[in-house]
This record gives C-alpha cells, structure tokens and sequence, in this order.
C-alpha cells in the first residue's frame, strides 16, 4: 500500500512511518514543521526515515488544498494516516482560533481532497480529551462525549463528526483513534515525561499540577503504532471509533517515581494549581478494539518509562 501520513516528521508520525516502511510499504509524510517546537528534531526523524526507497517527503500546511491535489495527482494514495494537528490542551485555550484553523479546517481540507481524488480510506487520530471530565471509568466509544473542556479536545471531537459526515455522504471508509497520552523517544519536549527528563537534567523542579492524583492512560508509541497498523490491516470498518490506550492508568505521582527509577535521580517536585482544561482522569477501555482486530498493549509503564530513559541519555542533541 501507498500511505500518507499528516504530521509524518511528528513523533507518532515517524515511529508509524518506520514500522510501515519496514513492512515493504511506500510511505508519504506530510508536515509543515509547526513552530510548537525545534523543526531540527522533525528534522532528525525524518532523517531516519529517509533511509528507506519507498519514503517521500513533502512539506505543506494541511489547511492548503493545494498541498493535497499535489500529492494525490501524482501518487496512488491507498490510505491516509491523519495526525497532523496543532496539539496541546493548555496552548489551546491560549490560541483558540488557531487551533480551530488548523484542526478543523485542516482537516475539513483533507476530506475535500480525498472525495475528489478518490482516496478510499482514512484513520483521523482522535484524543482521550473528548471524554472531558466524566466520572465513568473506563472509558468507552460509547460514552457521551458532548462535554469537551478545552478548545483542543473540541476540536478533536469536532474532527470525528466531520469525518462521519465526509463517510454519509461519499462512502469514505473512516476509523477514529481516540489516542491515549502516547510517549516514548522522541516523544515531543512539551509532554510531561520528556519535560521533567529535561528539568531533571538542569536539576530544576519538575511542576506537577494538582495534587499529584490525577491519574493518565500512558500508552507506548510501540502499542500505539501497532493498533494504527491493525487498523490498515482491516478490510474495511465503514465508519468506526477505537480507544487506543494502554489500560492501566496511574497517578501523576507514580508517573514521576517511574520516571526516578528510570533516570536514577530524585526529581524535586513543584506542586502548583490544577490548570483549566485538565481532566482529572483517562483511562481507556480497549475491549472494543481487542475484540475486533486483536489490540493488546505489550509495554508496562516501568518497561516503557526505561526505553525512553535509555533513548534520552543517548540522543542527539538538537
């Protein structure tokens, strides 16, 4: 298969364009190397990318229709990976419309796209956030998720109804990942694990919102990528949403001794007020996904928090 990947240089977007490279595919990543963060380590992903014949690059802004006629002109496009997205609960509350520009119409622009090129299927990475703040645990494809709190996980939510109606109206086959806090190397300097890993370093306090309770469905890009690929392995889901986490949440707190175990060093801890848009909570129920194409999340926090200790004391510095 020929696979585009929106956000292809991002952290999800490269370990999938890897494991979808290795398995003899031809992969297209598409990224317009958002300012959020250093464009130098999207550009050491996709470096590693580069390696293989069957990788493309294209730069270009998901909300340009241009971009999209480009690509599906001159390539056949079996499937579309779509994560490309402006990300960030707290950033969003900070630049509303912006994340609405881009998350919204960007994705609005891709539908567009994939109708007249006749692009047959899409996997659009939804968020745990779209649940808001519900007291239910865990939580299911079918809970009502009416109440977003922030202006990210809106437009999350506003991202899986357009894709219903791009699947009513033209038939687009369209599964919806509700990803849930994915990490791992490479995971984006903004998230918690890589940013106290660098506080830590500067032997700097990491800050820790609330009381340290509040508890996160932590989930290996490994086991994230593996469900994205037994996806594109279905034949077909017509139009379909699926947690993706890891389910075993744990507290802020036994996050942070993970992560001291993993870096052997005591982290000194910041306690300061919850911040608006953070949810108390996630923890996925993956019964559904396990059930109908076999998900089975392999990597344990403790496992999982050491792989990215061991790839953090070894990476090249950007």
């Amino acid at each position: 298969m020929t696979i585009l990947i929106t956000g292809g240089a991002g952290f999800i977007g490269s370990h999938l364009g890897e494991a979808l490279l290795r398995d003899g595919h031809s992969v297209l990543a598409l990224d317009n190397f958002d300012p959020f963060y250093n464009a130098a380590i999207k550009r050491a992903n996709l470096a590693l990318l580069a390696q293989w014949p069957a990788f493309q690059f294209v730069e270009g802004d998901i909300r340009d229709k241009a971009v999209f006629e480009q690509i599906f002109s001159k390539n056949k496009v079996d499937a579309v990976v779509h994560l490309a997205a402006k990300a960030g609960v707290r950033p969003s509350i900070l630049q509303p419309a912006e994340y609405n520009d881009v998350n919204i119409n960007g994705t609005l622009q891709l539908l567009e796209a994939m109708v007249q090129a006749k692009v047959p299927r899409l996997l659009f990475a939804s968020s745990s956030s779209v649940y808001g703040n519900q007291e239910k645990t865990p939580f299911s494809e079918t809970d009502d998720v009416s109440q977003p709190i922030s202006p990210y996980a809106a437009t999350k939510r506003a991202g899986e109804l357009l894709a219903y109606t791009y699947h009513h109206l033209y038939g687009l086959d369209i599964a919806c990942l509700r990803l849930f806090t994915v990490y791992g190397p490479r995971q984006r300097p903004d998230l918690a694990i890589h940013k106290f890993a660098h506080l830590a370093l500067e032997n700097k306090p990491i800050p820790l919102f609330g009381d340290g309770q509040t508890r996160r469905d932590y989930t290996y890009v490994t086991d994230t990528v593996a469900g994205i690929r037994q996806v594109l392995d279905l034949p077909g889901v017509g139009y379909d949403i699926f947690n993706l986490g890891g389910g075993t949440p744990v507290t802020l707190l036994e996050m942070v001794e993970a992560l001291e175990r993993a870096l052997g060093r005591t982290l000194e801890k910041q306690f300061l007020e919850k911040q608006p848009g953070d949810v108390d909570q996630t923890f996925a129920d993956v019964s559904k996904a396990q059930a109908r194409f076999g998900y089975a999340p392999q990597v344990s926090l403790q496992e999982g928090v050491q792989r990215f200790a061991e790839w953090f004391y070894t990476r090249p510095t950007t």
